[in-house]
């Protein structure tokens, strides 16, 4: 080959690091310290903002004076000067009720369950995998569940109303991944019947994901959930599809996750967990 590339800066030092250690001392003794490299993945915004979310970019469009920036993500940061734009940011939060009210009527027609659209949007739909955590998702979504359930009916009243979100396929032959979906509709089942919280906590896992329904389930987004165990994740694209549909990930120091931060900010970014030099210790001390 002439080159070896990792699909993110992290994953890229882990193909030097751990996984090709000695091609790499090897081309170097020979003078070739750039044969190991690093190419981020990265998606079209032509499919996963123009065509899929038409009110958000054309939002966009207007305030930057041309659709250049479909092909050139980096005039985005012309918005940057409509920050404090009470009348750019209130058209930004009707495109974005739009598409929630689009992946609502899209949930109630498949699956006939109602969908509160003023609730927060928290999403995590991927391939169905150990590694990607959803797991950890629908422990976390029963903690919560279980908090809600002890309060007392005006304790709830200060609750963020919050609709969760899971969907991805399963390999043929994966049985933990088909458990784990399979916990994920139990779980929904008893919390959305629950007349104590069922106004305040929704899961959802939802059917058959692929690329025609992600095209209405990922611009609906507040909120979306890319949190693999760090070091795991090579890169991700799922990540960033969701935070260009305007949406906050809440992640792990984790493959694009690290890149989007550098981009967005850490203040515009949930990052928790560990990073991935300390998982080893961290897997050490678990057993």
């Amino acid at each position: 080959a002439f080159k070896v590339n990792g699909v993110a800066a992290i994953h890229a030092d882990i193909v030097k690091a751990d996984v090709f250690p000695h091609f790499v001392e090897f081309y170097k003794r020979k003078g070739i310290t750039d044969k190991f490299i690093g190419v981020t993945n990265g998606v079209t915004c032509r499919r996963w903002m123009a065509q899929c979310n038409p009110t958000l970019s054309t939002l966009i469009t207007k305030c930057l004076g041309s659709d250049n920036w479909v092909k050139d993500l980096a005039l985005l940061d012309g918005l940057k000067k409509f920050a404090d734009d009470d009348k750019v940011l209130d058209e930004l939060m009707a495109s974005k009720l739009e598409n929630k009210e689009r992946l609502a009527k899209y949930i109630k027609t498949t699956m006939n369950i109602d969908v509160d659209c003023n609730s927060m949007f928290d999403i995590q739909v991927k391939r169905i995998h150990e590694y990607k955590r959803q797991l950890l998702n629908v422990l976390q979504i029963i903690h919560r569940y279980s908090v809600i359930k002890a309060m007392s009916p005006d304790q709830r009243k200060d609750v963020v109303k919050r609709t969760c979100f899971i969907g991805g396929k399963a390999a043929a032959g994966y049985f933990v991944a088909k458990k784990i979906i399979a916990l994920a509709n139990s779980v929904g089942n008893v919390i959305n019947a629950d007349p104590d919280t069922k106004d305040y906590l929704k899961l959802i896992f939802i059917p058959n994901y692929k690329v025609g329904n992600a095209q209405i389930i990922i611009p609906a987004n507040d909120l979306s959930e890319h949190i693999s165990t760090a070091g795991t994740e090579a890169s991700g694209t799922s990540n960033m599809k969701f935070v260009m549909n305007g949406g906050i990930i809440i992640g792990t120091d984790d493959g694009a996750n690290i890149e989007i931060k550098e981009h967005v900010g850490e203040d515009n970014i949930f990052i928790f967990g560990a990073k991935n030099h300390e998982i080893p210790d961290a897997t050490r001390k678990m057993k």
